[in-house]
């Protein structure tokens, strides 16, 4: 298991105040935590190493990362599920989520699910020719699965995606002693039902832990991380050999002239559709407020 504090207290499981925390021994139990950590404006996330004192959480120590909501910490490794169809993929909503990725230094891997129902080349190609690592998940080829727990391994991973991609079939898949309730798709509304109430941490009998997360039908970029506009395009990586050479220092690479990130999305260097997130991404965070940030 990678981390800061690796020898100390982690909470893996968090519900109504009560944290449940395993010891570097192994050892498992729930507790509160101390008042002061409320009025220091401390709260607790899953994922977070703590200290112990007199059977309660006495202190938080420094993470290396968080995402809001679900309260998550020192994170290594953030997974977004794609699955082919029921429900589509949404390449505004994965853009999203690679740029928030970015954002909080949290490697990102793309897992792609039901591919048996729907071709899975052209996002492979797409997601590939930035760099992204992406895993291929078939289930009938026990390599794809084993691929999976490599990736995990030595790790603590978030598993995100909207609601009905398979994360939980997938953990299930991976680790059969998990037994994570599964539902199927709302063939009404066209995603999945939720089946993942809250953040919790599973260890993983291959190695390493994943953090199961309440699916989502919609993507708000302020759910895991508020990305001022004037940060937004180091979020993409693609941008990077071309920041600096716009004509104008200050290019917000939307519309300008002589930006040499339009340009090389004229010349096919950028993917279109990954400028087209940008843009939606870079609106939408001209209207956060300054008592938002």
């Amino acid at each position: 298991m990678q981390g800061k504090y690796p020898e100390a207290t982690m909470i893996i499981k968090s519900v109504r105040g009560r944290y449940t925390v395993v010891s570097p021994d192994g050892a498992i139990e729930e507790l509160p935590a101390r008042g002061i950590l409320r009025r220091k404006g401390q709260e607790p996330y899953v994922g977070d190493y703590v200290r112990i004192e007199d059977g309660a959480i006495s202190e938080v120590l420094p993470r290396k990362n968080e995402i809001i909501r679900p309260p998550l910490a020192n994170l290594d490794q953030l997974c977004f599920v794609v699955s082919m169809c029921e429900p589509q993929p949404n390449l505004r909503l994965l853009d999203k989520f690679i740029a928030v990725s970015a954002y909080k230094n949290i490697e990102p891997l793309l897992l792609l699910t039901k591919i048996d129902l729907a071709s899975y080349e052209e996002i492979y190609q797409l997601y590939s020719s930035i760099s992204i690592p992406i895993i291929v998940v078939d289930y009938q080829n026990p390599e794809t699965l084993e691929a999976v727990r490599n990736a995990f391994r030595g790790k603590l991973s978030a598993l995100t995606g909207n609601s009905g991609t398979g994360k939980s079939t997938l953990l299930n898949a991976i680790d059969e002693t998990l037994n994570i309730p599964t539902n199927e798709i709302s063939h009404k509304l066209g995603r999945g039902k939720h089946t993942t109430r809250h953040a919790q941490i599973y260890p993983l009998k291959s190695g390493g832990y994943i953090a199961d997360t309440a699916g989502f039908s919609t993507f708000d970029t302020m759910r895991y991380a508020i990305i001022k506009k004037e940060e937004l395009s180091g979020c993409f990586a693609e941008f990077a050999p071309y920041e600096g050479k716009c004509q104008f220092h200050d290019c917000a690479h939307i519309c300008e002239k002589g930006c040499a990130v339009l340009e090389a999305v004229k010349n096919g260097e950028i993917p279109k559709s990954r400028h087209e997130s940008y843009c939606e991404m870079y609106e939408e965070a001209k209207q956060i407020k300054e008592w938002e940030i």
